[in-house]
């Protein structure tokens, strides 16, 4: 993996991510030398998943009416069932989505984290991936899915599930330490 000194990035959750997703390219990022934040609109913990039953808790570092775009490198969204559908019904999370989208940094989400990608409006004419029973919702929403383990459209990486995080976490580190922004309208 590149080396991400002097990076930050944001991991925006709720409770119910799954555990794997969020856990691990955390750890990641952080091994490669990122700062990473775990940001939610609630303060506190927030209860991961894990496979069928609750699991890890993790702190919230930052809330999002404390944050914006400008503070990081790059935006993670990380799946389960519960996480996205959370954060795609509550209008500040969505808005922040979409300001990170217009800043051309890079974005990623996987398993269902593409829920807010649609959800946001940036689904449309991109290259996709995304869980298997999401796949139909991203194409309603315009975009060209794919089934690979990670896909890369002008800095918007996403994944399908847990065991495609290795290829997730390396194709969005290289995103990130590739310091290109894309111009890219919600």
């Amino acid at each position: 993996m590149r080396t991400l000194n002097g990076k930050t990035i944001a991991i925006l959750s709720m409770d119910g991510f799954e555990q794997s997703e969020l856990l691990e390219p955390r750890a990641k990022f952080k091994e490669a030398g990122a700062t990473v934040h775990v940001v939610s609109l609630k303060s506190g913990e927030l209860r991961g998943w894990d496979k069928d039953d609750w699991g890890k808790s993790v702190a919230v570092d930052k809330l999002l009416d404390d944050v914006k775009p400008d503070d990081y490198d790059a935006l993670v969204i990380p799946g389960g069932q519960i996480n996205p559908d959370l954060l795609r019904a509550e209008p500040k999370a969505v808005q922040f989505v979409q300001a990170f989208n217009r800043s051309g940094k890079p974005i990623g989400a996987i398993c269902h984290g593409p829920w807010m990608l649609i959800e946001a409006g940036i689904a449309k004419g991109r290259r996709m991936t995304s869980y298997q029973s999401i796949r139909t919702d991203l194409k309603n929403a315009g975009a060209q899915v794919e089934d690979a383990e990670a896909v890369v459209d002008q800095g918007i990486v996403t994944s399908r599930k847990p065991d495609d995080i290795p290829a997730f976490v390396d194709a969005l580190a290289e995103e990130i330490a590739g310091g290109k922004t894309y111009s890219r309208a919600a």
